[in-house]
């Protein structure tokens, strides 16, 4: 089958999968996939957040989707001060002290931009990254091994955004998330995933050229941005970590292998509004950092250690 053919296949695919999911409202970072999904949502209600004061693309580029596609377009900043505020409500519900908490920061607060515009379901772009190689680790795979790691994927991939709406009392849709979806995305080889463009390796490649000319070129070749750096979300590290002293006296006293000062900020407020580490039992994976079960390989959902225990490829 031709690069065309899966093209169409894969704009019939998500055409489908939006309509199987439709939604009043729409996560939109102006990255490629809610880009995607808001081709098929005409009448969807864009949501962009982002740090005030920060450097956070994702408004600018989520205003050229919406201009570019005719969408009623919601953007709201929140102030430091108010993220800060926000990390135990998150924690609480998410039970982690995981280093990626400043992107669940952002999906909180677009969240709350939804809840607060009236909106009752909200669709996101979670799942096309780990479906089509979205992550420029994977690109370093051959494509047996990144066949095998997306088919993982699938099984296993769980997204903040589910919990933190349901908190919030929205319904989440995930068109990517699809049963239907996800079988289409899982027949396609991974040579069409990750694919060399001009020069340079893209992650998502097929994705890109089935809608090359449907979005404006800046947005199907954006390369990968973090939540955390779209939202601008990521300048709230320094400034957590200042906020922490004694870190070598703590982690002697945790006894927990901590990354830096903000991963033991986020725990000292885990253990506060979650409680202690639920420690993994005689025959369970045991996360080598906290102590917890780890039962997804490669990743540790209470810490959110990743490195020590990545998965086997073979």
């Amino acid at each position: 089958m031709g690069m065309a053919e899966i093209g169409r296949q894969l704009a019939a695919g998500v055409n489908k999968a939006v309509k199987r999911n439709p939604a009043q409202g729409l996560l939109l970072s102006g990255g490629l996939d809610s880009s995607i999904l808001a081709i098929f949502a005409p009448e969807v209600k864009a949501l962009t957040t982002g740090l005030k004061g920060a450097h956070a693309p994702d408004v600018d580029y989520g205003m050229k989707v919406a201009a570019a596609l005719g969408l009623e377009h919601h953007r709201s900043f929140f102030s430091a001060e108010e993220a800060i505020a926000a990390i135990p409500k998150v924690i609480k519900v998410l039970k982690t002290f995981d280093l990626a908490l400043p992107n669940d920061i952002a999906i909180y607060f677009a969240l709350k931009l939804a809840q607060e515009r009236g909106i009752e379901s909200v669709m996101t772009g979670d799942g096309a990254d780990e479906l089509f190689a979205g992550y420029s680790y994977m690109h370093q795979l051959d494509n047996k091994q990144l066949d095998s790691y997306i088919h993982k994927l699938a099984r296993t991939m769980r997204f903040s955004s589910a919990h933190l709406g349901r908190e919030l009392g929205l319904e989440i849709k995930q068109p990517y998330l699809d049963r239907e979806f996800i079988a289409l995305a899982l027949e396609i080889d991974p040579h069409w995933k990750v694919a060399d463009e001009r020069g340079k390796i893209w992650g998502k490649w097929i994705l890109r050229k089935a809608f090359e000319t449907r979005l404006p070129r800046q947005i199907i070749w954006r390369e990968k941005t973090p939540i955390e750096h779209g939202s601008g979300t990521s300048e709230l590290r320094q400034l957590i970590s200042a906020q922490v002293s004694d870190f070598e006296v703590k982690k002697r006293e945790y006894g927990i292998r901590f990354i830096n000062k903000e991963h033991l900020f986020y725990y000292e407020i885990y253990r506060e509004v979650v409680g202690e580490v639920p420690l993994a039992k005689e025959g369970e994976e045991r996360c080598p950092c906290c102590g917890a079960a780890a039962p997804e390989p490669g990743y540790c959902p209470i810490c959110g250690a990743s490195g020590p225990f990545l998965p086997n490829l073979d």
